[in-house]
């Protein structure tokens, strides 16, 4: 099976100071891969370089198109990638009102997606609209409401929902369920795992939170100043770490 993404050697240095470097990896069709590390290991600057929202100093990132087969993302055209992150990649911000049309509706969140792809009759777009609003648990009755009058978790899966309505492949997730209550963290995983296994989503999840890696993950790798120090499936990851800062990051959260 060809790998859905190819990263080798991905580097990024700011100045003196390495953002993330020697990172390689293959993520196949339908898994999912957790990146962990404390503030500062450099999990968010290797997220936006692999989805292209940094450009990397050395590196491919190798991406399975539809049409062309394998393309090396960081030397694609512009034009193209803005094209690959509406269609066949998707990125779901920490905070979702970084992702959202926060003057637009619920309803114009989600079609302004499927418009950019060329979707133009009204009642198709408004119907799947309201059909994905119902996905992620938003009543469709919500659907002229702006996000501003939703509550954090409603904001999340907006967003959830306007980013997946074009059916992409590939979701890149930056600490998903961050800032959220933990009664509303639990909805929003148990929804977000339930997502990606019906609709055999591939994504790259950054979190500092171990649980929601357990729960999402199929593997695992951790980082700790900018390099991957311990990859590999992620209960035998969690269970039995076996670098020094691996475990410690797990004993921190036992004695929680």
């Amino acid at each position: 099976m060809t790998p859905l993404l190819q990263v080798r050697g991905l580097e990024k240095r700011y100045g003196a100071r390495i953002g993330c470097t020697g990172v390689g990896f293959d993520l196949y069709p339908g898994e999912v891969m957790g990146i962990v590390g404390e503030s500062g290991s450099g999990k968010s600057t290797l997220l936006s370089c692999l989805a292209g929202h940094l450009r990397p100093d050395a590196g491919q990132v190798i991406f399975d198109t539809r049409h062309k087969g394998p393309v090396d993302t960081v030397t694609m055209a512009e034009p193209e990638r803005r094209m690959l992150a509406r269609t066949d990649w998707a990125f779901v911000h920490q905070n979702p009102r970084d992702g959202l049309r926060m003057g637009v509706s619920a309803g114009g969140n989600v079609g302004e997606r499927l418009m950019a792809v060329g979707a133009r009759n009204y009642g198709r777009i408004r119907s799947t609209a309201e059909d994905w609003l119902g996905r992620v648990e938003i009543a469709s009755d919500r659907i002229d409401d702006r996000p501003s009058a939703f509550s954090g978790g409603m904001q999340q899966r907006l967003q959830i929902a306007r980013n997946l309505v074009t059916g992409p492949r590939l979701v890149f997730m930056d600490e998903p369920t961050g800032g959220l209550d933990v009664s509303v963290q639990a909805r929003l995983l148990d929804l977000l795992r339930g997502l990606v296994r019906r609709l055999g989503l591939s994504a790259v999840i950054v979190t500092h939170d171990l649980a929601v890696v357990r729960l999402l993950a199929d593997r695992l790798m951790v980082m700790k100043g900018g390099r991957v120090v311990e990859t590999g499936l992620t209960d035998q990851v969690l269970d039995d770490p076996q670098h020094a800062y691996t475990q410690l990051l797990v004993s921190s959260v036992l004695q929680v």
